[in-house]
């Protein structure tokens, strides 16, 4: 096919082999380590990009702090620490599956204004709900068995894209997509985001449960012994040991570091290292944990080069290419089908992105250009886009970096993770243009 007008030969062979290479794992002919290898060995011995480009990834921060956040987990669950804090939960909490579900869901929900990074707050969440998972018997190995685990996984990974829209400051993408609109007259601060987004956020969280339990059941409904079985076993555990108290203490400075990383100008994937640093200096860890897990290596490489060349697409011009392209086609439509049309459009294309902050800067404004252009109220298309840019991290795998600490417990399979976030997704666009569409009008 020849390189349309407007693009660059590069930018148009780069999308071929990037969309062959997601289209070969939806059909099932590799695994995601092997398509991305395989495209970033095309890209780079084509000449399509320069090798220095195509392997920016494996320095980028955010990749760093997924590897970093997955190793943390394993100390958490490897030192006891993990298994207390399960049998906690479910003491509370595990009456059935969903009410486990229910308290990841409420437990993001709140710690969420906290964390200007969601990558860091996937760090503090995956540990807790690996063990209440493993806690409960689920295995990634078990057919059956790890429905419950691929289920709570599921659950805690979409909810990381819904409390991101909720507040403000609960990923750094939100602040930079402020700063956008700003442009187009819409002035956000903190008490008006929250105040708009209730709505619509506080709805898509309580129905998110249910939602993914109608289609990925967990295969575990009421199990009313549960609680107290754990309150027995949590009884005999006794003290913390040792390595539960380091771990617990460096667990803490982490999440501290993170809360508190834009007041003391830390940088976040720093306070990663320090903390997984001070877990093998105590021997909380060792080389031989870290060797027998090879999937946080498997996770490293594909994260890597996938974060590389679709940023590389947003470099070469592409994605802004297909936004004014998609524009174009708006003229002569109604506004509020200009509206859903756009909303719909932007949620899609980010198939294409790895970084809710790339497409932010790449077509945020385009898109509210075009909206606003076609009769839309600036508000409502700011509002709806800003929040879009949040819940449709859900609808890959590789959609967010904060996905992939989930992605990596291997609990739920690659189909299995497109189907649910396509899905989902689906579902998370259903309620905020049936219930935030209104809501935002009548607020703003």
């Amino acid at each position: 096919m020849p390189v349309p007008a407007g693009l660059t030969a590069p930018a148009w062979h780069l999308f071929a082999v990037f969309a062959s290479a997601i289209a070969s794992v939806l059909m099932g002919a590799f695994p995601l380590l092997t398509s991305t290898l395989l495209a970033v060995a095309a890209v780079v011995l084509t000449g399509t990009i320069s090798p220095a480009k195509a392997f920016a990834g494996f320095a980028n921060a955010s990749v760093l702090l997924v590897v970093i956040a997955f190793l943390v987990a394993l100390a958490v669950v490897k030192s006891g620490l993990g298994r207390r804090i399960s049998l906690f939960m479910v003491s509370l909490f595990g009456g059935s599956s969903l009410g486990l579900a229910y308290s990841i869901v409420v437990t993001d929900a709140l710690i969420a204004p906290g964390f200007p990074s969601n990558t860091a707050r996937g760090g503090v969440l995956f540990p807790i709900v690996l063990s209440v998972a493993e806690g409960s018997g689920s295995r990634p190995e078990d057919p059956e068995g790890r429905r419950l685990g691929g289920y709570l996984m599921f659950c805690g990974m979409a909810s990381l894209a819904v409390s991101s829209a909720l507040w403000m400051t609960a990923t750094s993408a939100n602040p930079l997509g402020v700063q956008v609109v700003r442009e187009f007259g819409v002035a956000i601060g903190f008490g008006k985001w929250l105040v708009v987004a209730a709505v619509p956020a506080l709805t898509a969280l309580l129905l998110l449960p249910w939602v993914v339990a109608r289609i990925f059941p967990p295969g575990i409904g009421k199990t009313p012994e549960a609680p107290v079985a754990a309150r027995k076993e949590l009884a005999a555990l006794g003290p913390l040991t040792r390595d539960e108290r380091i771990t617990a203490g460096i667990f803490t400075f982490m999440i501290l570091g993170w809360v508190f990383a834009d007041l003391l100008q830390l940088n976040v994937t720093s306070v990663a290292f320090a903390g997984l640093g001070m877990l093998l200096m105590s021997n909380v860890l060792n080389l031989a944990d870290i060797a027998a897990h090879g999937e946080t290596l498997e996770t490293f490489l594909w994260l890597a080069v996938l974060f590389a060349l679709s940023g590389q697409l947003n470099e070469l011009g592409f994605m802004g290419y297909v936004g004014q392209r998609l524009a174009s086609y708006m003229v002569g439509l109604s506004w509020p089908m200009t509206y859903v049309v756009l909303i719909v459009l932007y949620v899609l294309i980010h198939y294409m992105f790895v970084s809710q902050t790339s497409q932010v800067l790449a077509l945020l404004g385009v898109f509210l250009d075009v909206g606003v252009r076609g009769g839309v109220p600036a508000p409502l298309m700011a509002f709806a886009l800003l929040f879009a840019s949040s819940y449709f991290s859900v609808i890959t795998p590789q959609g967010g970096s904060q996905n992939v600490i989930f992605v990596s417990s291997n609990y739920l399979t690659q189909p299995e993770l497109y189907r649910l976030g396509l899905l989902v997704t689906a579902f998370f666009l259903a309620v905020y243009l049936l219930i935030g569409t209104p809501w935002i009008l009548l607020v703003t």
